[in-house]
């Protein structure tokens, strides 16, 4: 469940050889999806006017998938994607993650300060561009050339949508596909002003609680409805997609249209084998003790146990789908299928000797290039990725200054996440009065200081330099007592006073960031120009290859950009058990005891005479989804929305590098259920009506 569930698919098997792909497997992009392969397997029709219906119904928010279910801009999501909302919302006497929320009327609807709803317009192919900025230069050259060329693109597309009367002002996003094989230019219609309609509690949001993550059965409303502004009225939004409260039938064709967040199904053994010895352990170890001191946070007060509880919730989930991920990656099964799999298309390429002069061998090249990698990865973790202090403050800091210097900047020579296209969402995010707990990101900042002085050494100069003469505990109370930086007039003025403010400010947090800055800077330089130059040049010559053999006829990995995939909704057999593909009410209440996770909110309670226990809840279908697909609309051959995408059962963690077609489940809440809880439970009338509830 939540934030980052993983779909069960691998194109790193398929991929690397001439076998077509398998099952329903695919996070197929709007502008190569197989049209032909669903009406030859399914006798429906997907033409484009289908295609282009679903895509501007559907959403991408900061941190899931959504969809436009009326005209008036309103949007169904997940409960869990709109969790940071309501905790940012909620006070000590309110906790509208817990109790939920209802806005009576518009009037009544909360702005989520720090969301953004996009939808996708349009969509450039910009490979020959790319390709020639990069022609003939070294790795190192070829990987500045590639991004100024990458934000040139970005930049006229905006400056040509400010000049388009039809279009208006759009947030234009470069995509690489196929690990460099394609370029992208992707045009959205950015809504910034997001408010709050509906969630339920959190009770039967989350019913089963972590115990219940990633399984199936579930019994589960993760719902949440949201609201699209502009110039402060409801979004006019035409081009929404229509609920069907009747939900599917089992095996019923259905597609899932989201934004998968990232898989790794086409990296490398040697890249696989990094992630495995080197990335995932040591974030584990890490996690595991961050998520001991949440705990024990949360058990000192039921307000401790609110301000944590989405923070606690997200590092959870996260730990979870690690462990999957190291699971799968210590199957030998799985690294023997992909080093095979792997040497047959190096044989391949061999085979055509033009081929191989002109691609050499970009293997080689990523196991160099790992091997550098390895050698930086902890102080590039610590010190330039931010792991050695954690925390809203810290954060806010980092990027303040980092920003100063990089605004003085040609927009074409600065780092990537700061170009003038980046720019506004930044200035949103500092802009937003959040909650700030000083004493959980003391919590978050000590032990990132404790880790970094574990792992780094002591000796370490930049350790040395920082806790010389204080402790990590306290340098934390310190910075976090003195800094003035949960103050968003304060964050704003250093942010519009640029570079002489940023260095004539004395604020704790700043001074810190300043001096933490050169290291950084310095690992970031020796990481772009030794591991991420050459592994870009010999990706794109590994995709040469694959598009030598394949073309366009198998997906890219994902990129949490747009993608349409389909499945039939069915259950699995595990075990010698067959699991229908359906949940019911009767069964929620059931399983309630009364305690968390498993209590029923005292509302369902009330209810449950009046309800029909025979009711849909949850149900599963064999969809390719992943982390960034939350929320994403399951949507029926006429273009309805049937369902709503929560999670996946436990065997789709793995998904981030195989697809086994037998186990992995895609799991979404039920279009019944929901009918029934906002007319019969919740007596949300005007939210029901507007969604066509009668």
């Amino acid at each position: 469940m939540r934030k980052y569930f993983i779909a069960a698919v691998s194109a790193a098997l398929v991929l690397l050889t001439s076998i077509p792909a398998l099952a329903d497997e695919g996070m197929w992009t709007y502008h190569d999806f197989p049209s032909a392969a669903v009406a030859a397997k399914f006798g429906v029709t997907i033409d484009q006017a289908w295609l282009d219906r679903a895509r501007l119904g559907t959403i991408r928010l900061a941190n899931c998938t959504a969809s436009f279910v009326s005209p008036n801009g309103l949007i169904l999501t997940n409960h869990h994607c709109v969790e940071s909302c309501l905790a940012e919302l909620s006070t000590q006497q309110n906790d509208l993650v817990g109790n939920g929320f209802l806005a009576g009327d518009r009037a009544k609807e909360r702005r989520c300060q720090t969301q953004i709803a996009d939808v996708l317009v349009g969509m450039t192919n910009i490979t020959d561009r790319i390709a020639a900025a990069v022609a003939g230069k070294s790795d190192r050259t070829a990987n500045d050339a590639r991004k100024k060329a990458l934000t040139e693109s970005e930049q006229n597309c905006e400056a040509n949508s400010r000049k388009d009367r039809k279009s208006g002002p759009l947030k234009c996003e470069t995509v690489n596909l196929y690990n460099g094989g394609q370029y992208w230019l992707y045009q959205y219609k950015r809504y910034t002003d997001v408010r709050l309609v509906f969630a339920p509690e959190r009770d039967i949001a989350a019913f089963g609680g972590d115990p219940d993550n990633f399984q199936f059965p579930r019994w589960c409303l993760d719902m949440g409805v949201l609201r699209a502004y502009e110039n402060g009225k409801p979004a006019q939004t035409p081009q929404h997609l229509n609920v069907n409260f009747d939900g599917p039938k089992a095996g019923e064709l259905v597609f899932v249209s989201g934004h998968p967040g990232s898989t790794d199904r086409l990296l490398t053994v040697a890249q696989l084998e990094t992630q495995r010895d080197i990335d995932i352990p040591r974030w584990l170890l890490r996690a595991a003790e961050l998520r001991g001191r949440y705990v024990q946070y949360a058990k000192s007060s039921d307000e401790a146990a609110r301000s944590v509880e989405d923070q606690l919730n997200g590092l959870e989930n996260s730990i979870k789908v690690r462990r999957k991920q190291l699971d799968a990656l210590l199957d030998d099964k799985l690294i023997a299928a992909k080093r095979d799999a792997e040497t047959k298309l190096r044989a391949s390429v061999a085979a055509d000797p033009k081929l191989a002069a002109a691609i050499g061998d970009p293997w080689s090249d990523i196991a160099k290039a790992q091997a550098v990698y390895r050698t930086l990865q902890l102080p590039l973790t610590f010190i330039e990725n931010g792991a050695g202090w954690g925390g809203h403050l810290a954060n806010y800091a980092r990027v303040l200054v980092r920003a100063a210097d990089e605004r003085a900047k040609a927009n074409t020579d600065r780092l990537r996440e700061y170009t003038d296209t980046a720019l506004p969402r930044i200035e949103q995010q500092l802009a937003a009065a959040v909650p700030i707990y000083p004493e959980i990101e003391i919590i978050r900042l000590t032990f990132g200081l404790e880790r970094m002085r574990e792992w780094l050494g002591p000796d370490h100069p930049l350790v040395r330099e920082l806790l010389s003469k204080e402790s990590p505990d306290e340098l934390a109370h310190r910075l976090v007592s003195g800094t003035k930086l949960n103050d968003p007039s304060v964050r704003l003025a250093l942010w519009n006073g640029g570079r002489q403010a940023i260095d004539a400010s004395d604020d704790p947090m700043i001074v810190f960031s300043r001096e933490v800055e050169p290291e950084a800077r310095a690992l970031r330089k020796r990481y772009d120009d030794e591991v991420e130059a050459p592994v870009e040049a010999a990706s794109e010559k590994i995709a040469r290859a694959r598009f030598a053999a394949l073309g366009t006829s198998v997906y890219p990995d994902a990129t949490f950009t747009l993608r349409l995939n389909y499945g039939t909704v069915q259950g699995w057999r595990e075990n010698g058990v067959e699991i229908a593909p359906f949940t019911h009410l009767s069964r929620l209440y059931e399983r309630a005891t009364g305690a968390e996770p498993f209590k029923v909110p005292d509302r369902w309670l009330a209810a449950k005479p009046r309800l029909d226990m025979t009711t849909r809840f949850d149900l599963s279908t064999n969809n390719d989804i992943v982390g960034g697909n939350s929320g994403s609309p399951l949507i029926n051959a006429k273009g309805e929305v049937v369902g709503l995408v929560f999670d996946g059962n436990i065997h789709s963690i793995s998904g981030s590098y195989w697809f086994d077609t037998a186990m992995n489940r895609t799991v979404a809440v039920d279009t019944t259920i929901i009918r029934t809880a906002l007319h019969d439970v919740y007596d949300a009338r005007a939210l029901a009506e507007e969604l066509g509830i009668r």
